[in-house]
C-alpha cells in the first residue's frame, strides 16, 4: 500500500452534529494521530454533509479521483463515515483504490467486507427502529417533522410543490363531481338547493366528509369548473391554431413544388 501520500474523506450526516464520535472534530484528530505515526503527506482533504445511505456523492468522488490520479490512499476515521452500504463498499475496492480506516488500520480488504456487512444490517436495524419509533410517535397524536431542520430554498420549494399538490387534487375532484353539479344547476336549482341535494345523497366534498355540501363550497367548485373548462378551450385554441399553421405549410410547399414542376 502507497504510504507517502493521503487523501481524506470525512463525512457528517447534518450541519448540527455535534462533537461525538462521528462528528468532524473528531474524525479529523483520529485523520491526523493516524498521518502523524509516520512521514506521510497528507495532500487533500474533502469534507461532505450527507446521509450514509446516498452513494453518489460529490466530495467523495472528488477524493477517489484525487487518489486515481495521484496514487494516494483514501484514509477515513471511521468504516461507517465511508459508506454503510455493502456495494458501495465493493465498488470501491474493485476500482483498486486503496483505502485504510483509522479505527482499524490492520483490517485488510477481506475484513473490511465483513465489516461493511455488518454495518449495512445495521443501519437497517437502524432504519426499522427509527420507523417503529416514528409510528408510535405518531399514534400519540405527536407532530412530526421539524421545519428548522430545513433550510429556507427547501421551505419555498415545498411550498410550492405543496401549493401545486393541492391545486392538481382539487381540479381532479371538480372533473369528476363536474356533471353531477351541471345536472343540478342545468334544472334550475340554486347554489343552496344544489348542496343540499349534494348532501342528502351523501356526496362526499373534495376533504372527504359527508354533509358538508354549502353554498360556499359548490360555488367554490363551479368555479373551478369554469376554469378548467376556459383552459381546455385556450388549449383546444391553441392545438387548433398549431394544426392550421402546419396545414399552411404543408400546402404552400406542396404549392412550390407544383410551380417547380411546371417550369420545368
Amino acid at each position: 500500500m502507497p504510504e507517502s501520500k493521503f487523501v481524506s474523506y470525512m463525512r457528517v450526516s447534518t450541519l448540527r452534529q455535534g462533537i461525538s464520535g462521528l462528528g468532524l472534530d473528531a474524525q479529523k484528530k483520529a485523520i491526523a494521530d493516524y498521518i502523524s505515526r509516520g512521514s506521510w503527506e497528507l495532500i487533500a482533504e474533502f469534507v461532505e454533509i450527507e446521509s450514509g445511505k446516498v452513494d453518489n456523492r460529490k466530495e467523495l468522488q472528488k477524493a477517489l479521483h484525487l487518489c486515481l490520479m495521484t496514487g494516494a490512499t483514501l484514509v477515513i476515521a471511521k468504516l461507517d463515515r465511508l459508506s454503510r452500504d455493502l456495494h458501495f463498499i465493493s465498488s470501491i475496492q474493485k476500482s483498486n483504490i486503496e483505502f485504510i480506516a483509522c479505527d482499524m488500520p490492520a483490517a485488510n480488504r477481506f475484513t473490511i467486507h465483513i465489516l461493511a456487512a455488518v454495518a449495512e444490517h445495521e443501519r437497517y436495524m437502524i432504519s426499522q427502529r427509527t420507523k417503529a419509533a416514528l409510528q408510535a410517535a405518531k399514534a400519540r397524536g405527536t407532530k412530526l417533522g421539524n421545519h428548522a431542520n430545513l433550510t429556507t430554498s427547501a421551505l419555498i420549494e415545498g411550498r410550492k410543490l405543496g401549493v401545486i399538490a393541492r391545486k392538481k387534487k382539487a381540479d381532479d375532484f371538480a372533473s369528476q363531481i363536474a356533471q353531477v353539479i351541471n345536472d343540478f344547476m342545468g334544472q334550475g336549482l340554486t347554489l343552496a338547493q344544489t348542496a343540499a341535494e349534494l348532501n342528502s345523497r351523501n356526496i362526499l366534498t373534495s376533504s372527504g366528509k359527508i354533509g358538508r355540501w354549502s353554498a360556499t363550497t359548490v360555488r367554490n367548485v363551479v368555479i373551478r369548473i369554469q376554469s378548467l373548462d376556459q383552459a381546455l378551450e385556450k388549449y383546444d385554441k391553441l392545438v387548433r391554431e398549431k394544426l392550421r399553421k402546419k396545414r399552411g405549410r404543408i400546402y404552400m410547399r406542396v404549392h412550390d413544388e407544383k410551380e417547380f414542376l411546371c417550369k420545368k
